[in-house]
């Protein structure tokens, strides 16, 4: 069995300039729930000049909390400080994440801070988080090349994902933020990784900006890893290649997936059905094959 984590909500959305209705993005999730996702990240908890898409955030997690988390479901939230966590907190949530990556330069000009000072940022967050109770999840971005520095060592993914660790978060989505990483690379620094910590809770988060993420999927599955993030119907973008594709379907991944005898649990029509819903309200096609492909049937 291997779990995919839908990151469409968010991750996919977030970058959008038409500000979607909070019913929309709800009747989103709710068709990724109905197709068999158990963990889907909701929306971020930020200042809403910073990310305007994620501005309704507590009239949308409400709905979620009033409707779907009986379902038993994952619904975490990202969180960038200690004021976004009680603003979720506040809202109901039960499962947070945080962020931080391997490059200063990328941490500067995303948050303003550096890694050492998102940690102290985050170290607050953490502890308030465990003593309610709240679960924690991490995200490492430029995990494998960052825009402004270039290549990013295996060293230095290891670290932060030690201090992830440090913080007490039960996953670490292990990020290719520009869609950069090649399968050689992917699977000379999951070898460093497992040398180090253990691979049980780690999760890859493979852009597909150069075609890549599912070759790197693979090279993933056959180093031990069973925990990927994707989008529905690749809904993203990345932000620092112009015109160019982010986050892996999960169509696509599905269909890998499965192809190698591993079962997900996603129902792929009612998935088509949740992605297809989405794309039709941001006017966009799916950069998903596998999308296309069975779309073309007239199977949705």
């Amino acid at each position: 069995m291997v779990k995919i984590v839908e990151v469409g909500p968010r991750d996919g959305l977030q970058n959008e300039k038409i500000i979607l209705p909070t019913e929309d993005k709800f009747n989103f999730i709710s068709l990724l729930a109905d197709a068999g996702l158990k963990t889907i990240e909701v929306t971020s908890f930020v200042k809403a000049p910073a990310i305007p898409q994620m501005s309704d955030a507590p009239a949308l997690f409400e709905k979620v909390k009033g409707s779907l988390m009986k379902k038993g479901i994952s619904f975490p939230c990202l969180v960038p400080n200690l004021k976004g966590y009680e603003a979720a907190k506040a809202s109901g949530v039960k499962e947070i994440a945080l962020f931080s990556a391997t490059s200063n330069t990328f941490t500067k000009k995303n948050i303003n801070a550096s890694v050492d000072e998102s940690f102290e940022r985050m170290k607050d967050v953490a502890i308030q988080a465990k003593q309610d109770g709240i679960k924690i999840r991490g995200y490492i971005s430029t995990a494998f090349g960052c825009p402004y520095e270039g290549e990013m060592s295996e060293k230095e993914l290891i670290l932060v994902a030690k201090r992830f660790l440090n913080l007490g978060v039960y996953e670490i989505s292990v990020g290719d933020t520009i869609g950069v990483a090649v399968p050689s690379q992917v699977k000379k620094y999951l070898k460093a990784l497992k040398a180090e910590i253990s691979l049980d809770n780690l999760a890859m988060h493979l852009h597909d900006t150069r075609g890549m993420a599912l070759a790197n999927i693979l090279v993933s599955l056959e180093e031990g890893i069973r925990i990927f993030d994707s989008s529905a119907g690749g809904i993203g973008g990345c932000p620092y290649a112009k015109g160019a594709t982010g986050n892996v379907a999960t169509e696509d991944v599905w269909y890998l997936l499965e192809s190698q005898g591993l079962k997900t649990g996603i129902d792929l029509a009612k998935l088509a059905k949740a992605s297809s819903f989405m794309l039709s309200k941001i006017n966009r096609e799916t950069e998903s094959k596998f999308l296309k492909a069975y779309l073309g049937t007239g199977k949705v």
